[in-house]
């Protein structure tokens, strides 16, 4: 089978010569070109062989016109919509460039953080707790705004070429309540992954942290789950492939990938694909690795998937 072959037959539900693997991590270059951002990625794509590629993005979502943080209700109406071609050129650019390159040879899907994320990662940061508590109804109309600019950001990735957007959700104790989530999170998560159903093959929610409300998320309309499945809390890949349709990405702990030898991640990692068992299981990370990684322990985890025979 080639890589095509490979991940199609596993979001077709049969079983395949060995699970497609792949891991990522966030190369630091954001304040770079799309064209050099483009260059990385491929070279690490080709140097690991991996056999689907997630393409990371780390051009942040722009902070409005005169703010240095938003941490008002008149901040908040200040976030408007856009043009996602003007905003996020370089990382569209990135994808045309590896679509080109790859040459049909590979899928590769392109990342975003969800609507939450994107307003609390730099926009917010240590104001979002005050904004969901005291501005709530200014946060939800905010939530709208950034949802729909990030519709149309995922349509055109999906147009240019990717096979799916891999979005990030904060469905965990760590970052917000279940209560908070239900209200702010969720019901935009859906918006975004609704508009883009069937857009692309391999539509992913990667729920996000290590205490989850995973049963929350099950609804999602996606292609593919992928979480810190061997982390303290799970859920299991078992449990997770059980309750829905589609496929589960995941087998790895990304905790350990920088922290032990070639041997012992070898070995790991073939733990991993006997918990995903022979269909609808994609081999990878639950979440971006330590970018230190020794890369022959990287090539570890690579090696043991291409020896597996499920």
């Amino acid at each position: 089978m080639n890589k095509i072959q490979r991940v199609d037959a596993v979001l077709n539900g049969q079983e395949v010569d060995r699970p497609p693997v792949s891991f990522w991590y966030h190369f630091g270059i954001q304040h770079a070109d799309g064209e050099k951002f483009a260059e990385i990625t491929l070279e690490f794509f080709d140097y690991y062989d991996l056999d689907f590629l997630k393409v990371m993005n780390d051009y942040y979502y722009p902070m409005p016109e005169g703010l240095r943080g938003i941490k008002s209700k008149d901040d908040l109406m200040k976030l408007a919509r856009f043009d996602v071609e003007q905003v996020w050129k370089e990382q569209l650019k990135a994808i045309e460039i590896i679509r080109k390159s790859l040459k049909g040879s590979a899928y590769f899907i392109d990342t975003v953080f969800d609507p939450w994320l994107s307003i609390k990662r730099h926009l917010s940061a240590e104001n979002i707790n005050f904004l969901m508590d005291e501005a709530p109804d200014a946060l939800l109309e905010a939530l709208d705004t950034v949802s729909e600019n990030l519709m149309d950001y995922c349509k055109r990735a999906l147009e240019i070429g990717a096979a799916g957007i891999f979005m990030a959700v904060p469905a965990t104790r760590e970052s917000v309540s279940r209560e908070q989530f239900l209200k702010f999170v969720k019901p935009y998560d859906k918006k975004v992954f609704e508009a883009i159903s069937g857009l692309g093959k391999m539509n992913t929610a990667h729920v996000h942290g290590e205490d989850l409300y995973f049963d929350d998320c099950l609804d999602y309309p996606v292609d593919i789950f992928n979480w810190w499945d061997r982390g303290p809390n799970g859920p299991s890949l078992k449990y997770v492939k059980s309750r829905i349709k589609g496929c589960v990405m995941g087998g790895i702990d990304h905790k350990l990938s920088a922290q032990r030898t070639p041997a012992f991640l070898k070995e790991h990692t073939k733990e991993g694909i006997e918990l995903g068992g022979k269909t609808r299981f994609f081999l990878a990370n639950g979440c971006s690795i330590d970018t230190w990684v020794y890369p022959e322990a990287a090539k570890a985890m690579v090696e043991a998937a291409r020896e597996a025979a499920l």
